[in-house]
């Protein structure tokens, strides 16, 4: 692997550990505790397997993910790729990455929470965020060379002092992680957005290759798998060395949520020291993975609507920055159901991209798998906002999977393959595999 490889392949990794990836491994930890093996693969193929597919899928396509969408509709193209822009950026990604960073950051050195404070800490935030995203040509040196390595070092330490100086034994696991703790895991990496915002983050990944001279697809496919395989080795040691850090943590008392967990931790190894050193770990990860979701709806916005890239910038930390103000709490409780709902359809429709040539690329199978996934998905995501549907329960409580979150599973399978028989009925193939 050439210099510019491993580059992309630690910006990729800094704009992926964000807010979400620190602070849900130590949550499984603790809750997983003797079954936190097999819990972390399962999130790992979510968190880390699923987004470097996603990156992998747009090096195919000529611009970014609202063309993989189109192979369903172009009207579904424009509006499920719209919502997960909003998603990942303004509305979610972006104000929870701000406020992570307050809380584990700042908040630990502050006497008391106050609004105030926070109001001053994300105008500072925002304010690099916007700057450094005006020029996107840059970030990739910026992050890449720079941010990144400090990142890797401060995290490197904590978990070293945690491996030499955390010795409890892992607890018995939760009744959620008692049953099925892989496929727990695997639902619970969900949270960490990384597969829809791999769907963001990977036409950067492609621009940076192409600003490299790399220019025809096979070589852009080959880059940008290379630097994915550098992004998910790193991402993998991370979520094992922290989440494993959450089961050392199991006999030190209760705690509110995994930013607390690491923020105890973190004190315990290095005392006060440790506190600053995790402070830097959660500014500087979120802070590089905020830039990335502006610069990604900067470029998306910026072609879909008649608005200048530097004007969707402005327009995007701003609305970042009011809906962070509201606080982390806030930010979570409505963004769960959401994730929920469009979760299970963006993993179908990256499987169906990889997998298109066995179905000629035909638009009926697309349909017809998104079509019953949406349904199910709609339903949890339903469910999760606190809506209650007893009779349709115990309907979904039939499906295969259910029971642990991948109720969607064999309703995507089947309507494919009602697609693919429509197809053949039919006797032509709407969308061709180039």
């Amino acid at each position: 692997m050439n210099k510019d490889t491993i580059t992309v392949g630690f910006m990729l990794f800094a704009l992926f550990f964000g807010a979400g990836n620190l602070i849900y491994p130590p949550t499984l930890g603790i809750e997983a505790g003797s079954a936190y093996w097999g819990a972390i693969i399962g999130f790992i193929l979510t968190g880390v397997g699923l987004p470097i597919i996603a990156v992998t899928a747009i090096a195919f396509v000529n611009n970014d993910a609202r063309e993989l969408s189109n192979r369903v509709h172009p009207l579904f193209g424009l509006l499920f790729t719209s919502i997960i822009y909003l998603a990942i950026g303004p509305v979610f990604a972006i104000p929870r990455a701000a406020t992570v960073a307050f809380e584990m950051g700042v908040e630990p050195f502050s006497a008391n929470h106050s609004t105030l404070i926070l109001f001053g800490f994300t105008t500072i935030f925002f304010l690099i965020v916007y700057f450094v995203s005006l020029n996107p040509s840059k970030m990739v040196d910026r992050i890449g060379q720079y941010l990144t390595p400090i990142l890797l070092i401060a995290i490197t330490a904590l978990c070293v002092g945690g491996f030499l100086l955390l010795d409890q034994p892992p607890t018995a696991p939760t009744e959620k992680y008692t049953a099925a703790p892989f496929f727990t895991g695997f639902v619970e990496g969900y949270l960490t957005m990384d597969a829809i915002a791999a769907l963001a983050f990977g036409i950067i990944v492609v621009n940076a290759f192409k600003e490299r001279g790399i220019k025809d697809r096979k070589s852009l496919v080959q880059s940008t798998l290379k630097a994915g395989i550098i992004t998910g080795i790193s991402l993998t040691l991370v979520y094992g060395a922290i989440g494993w850090i959450g089961t050392k943590m199991a006999a030190q008392g209760s705690f509110t949520n995994g930013g607390d967990i690491l923020s105890s931790a973190a004190t315990l190894i290095f005392g006060q020291f440790g506190t600053l050193l995790l402070g830097t770990i959660v500014a500087l990860a979120c802070l590089t993975t905020s830039i990335g979701l502006v610069v990604a709806c900067g470029q998306f916005f910026s072609n879909i609507t008649p608005l200048a890239y530097k004007h969707i910038v402005l327009i995007v930390t701003i609305i970042s920055y009011v809906i962070a103000n509201q606080g982390l709490n806030t930010i979570i409780s409505y963004s769960v159901p959401v994730l929920v709902f469009i979760y299970p359809i963006a993993i179908v429709l990256i499987l169906l991209t990889l997998t298109q040539k066995l179905f000629n690329g035909s638009a009926f199978v697309y349909r017809g798998a998104i079509l019953l996934t949406a349904i199910i998905s709609l339903y949890d995501g339903l469910v999760a906002f606190g809506i209650q549907m007893p009779v349709i329960t115990s309907w979904m409580g039939n499906l295969p999977f259910f029971s642990i979150g991948l109720g969607w599973l064999v309703p995507a399978i089947i309507g494919g393959g009602i697609g693919w028989i429509i197809s053949i009925g039919f006797g032509r193939r709407v969308v061709k595999v180039e």
